[in-house]
């Protein structure tokens, strides 16, 4: 048996022989520590203001919001190749509030995915970063999301095939609390506890604003965490920006039987730019280059 250790984005850090008398292949995920996560987050955040920036457009303050939660998922959490995006064993991972792909594209980058590069081609023509996911023309990505409220039926899905397919994959799908207005995502909320989906995690990115004005005024969500818990699932609560609540809040899911879960993560939009935070208008409205260049100066590693 060959044993690889491996880093978060599944390239292999040492490896070395073990008796085994089927000659399999285990891998191992050695996940980075608590600092290094930290850091690729910050590396994200620089990648959003400068992306958004540059194309004049975009949707920086859900973006940077969830950066740690990406972070903590692709670097430390799931299963998953760079080199082979159709891994058939790799976990999925659908962010459903699709207008957040800066934050998704910067991921895919530093994970391996395509050049860093490319990352200054947003929602340029010609380009395969879309202003939201398209599974058809970017590597790594699972679905083509955007339409809100589809995510989670999406991941639903395939958290089902896993399940009648044999196959060892989770399904990881992030949420967006204005998004939670959809009535599509209450049905596959029920949906999902029906099925006794146990292999999806789903993660409300619950930064408290939408497009137009605050949660508690434009529809109400809490109490949200008893909505969840009413419709079968499993709720985990975390800090949105705490990688220790967050990678501990993945590793209880992930020994959940017999139902799904959420991990209902609070955080702050227009997360670590100060003049972003709790912003309604950088929900989609891109940093002027002035703006871009302050909000690089207070990223700097």
């Amino acid at each position: 048996m060959v044993v690889r250790r491996l880093g978060g984005t599944g390239s292999p850090v040492d490896e070395f022989d073990s008796e085994d008398s089927n000659g399999d292949c285990v891998e191992i995920k050695v996940a980075p520590s608590v600092a290094e996560l930290k850091g690729i987050a910050t590396k994200l955040r620089r990648h959003i203001v400068q992306m958004t920036g540059e194309a004049c457009s975009g949707h920086p303050g859900g973006s940077l919001s969830s950066a740690e939660i990406v972070t903590a998922l692709f670097f430390a959490v799931m299963r998953h190749r760079p080199s082979d995006p159709t891994w058939p064993e790799r976990d999925r991972f659908v962010l459903s509030k699709g207008h957040a792909a800066p934050v998704l594209y910067a991921a895919l980058a530093e994970a391996g995915y395509f050049p860093v590069e490319w990352l200054r081609t947003l929602r340029k023509l010609g380009s395969c970063l879309q202003g939201h996911p398209d599974m058809r023309r970017t590597p790594g990505v699972e679905t083509s999301t955007g339409s809100l409220g589809q995510g989670l039926s999406v991941g639903s899905g395939m958290a089902l095939a896993a399940k009648l397919d044999g196959r060892g994959y989770r399904v990881y799908v992030i949420l967006g609390d204005g998004e939670s207005n959809e009535g599509q995502v209450w049905e596959a909320a029920m949906s999902a506890a029906h099925y006794r989906l146990d292999n999806i995690t789903a993660v409300l990115d619950h930064n408290g604003l939408q497009i137009d004005g605050p949660n508690e005024q434009v529809m109400r969500l809490e109490p949200v965490a008893d909505k969840w818990r009413s419709f079968g699932w499993r709720v985990i609560e975390a800090d949105g920006h705490d990688f220790s609540q967050l990678l501990g809040a993945f590793d209880l899911a992930a020994q959940v039987t017999g139902r799904p879960t959420i991990v209902i993560a609070r955080t702050t939009k227009g997360k670590g730019v100060s003049f972003m935070e709790n912003v309604v208008d950088f929900h989609g409205k891109a940093p002027t280059p002035e703006q871009m260049e302050l909000a690089l100066r207070e990223l700097q590693d």
